[in-house]
């Protein structure tokens, strides 16, 4: 477990740096509401890896599918709340939409 727990803190904090990279920063404010994005704070960061390691020792203990049921439940859960998840993260850097852009907006 601890080969893989610190791989996944690499990648995880590998992420971290790319997500405020200049060029993800400018995408995000392109692609999606984040105009004003200027990246994260360090304590945004830390608290992301954090999460990352929490999910992990979660993930360890429960069946795959419990997992795969966790992960969809808090993405659903970040939809119906704020209007945003992982997912919709991914989509509209990817291929940006302007229908989600204006659902998010709340139009």
């Amino acid at each position: 477990m601890g080969l893989r727990l610190i791989a996944a803190v690499i990648v995880e904090a590998g992420w971290e740096i790319v997500e405020n990279s200049p060029l993800i920063i400018e995408r995000y404010r392109h692609a999606t509401m984040a105009l004003g994005y200027s990246g994260d704070t360090v304590i945004n960061s830390v608290s992301d890896i954090s999460a990352m390691i929490l999910g992990f020792v979660i993930a360890r203990r429960l069946p795959w599918w419990g997992t795969v049921v966790v992960a969809i439940g808090f993405e659903l859960l970040a939809l119906a709340v704020i209007r945003d998840n992982l997912t919709l993260n991914i989509w509209m850097l990817v291929a940006p939409s302007d229908a989600i852009r204006a659902w998010q907006a709340g139009g």
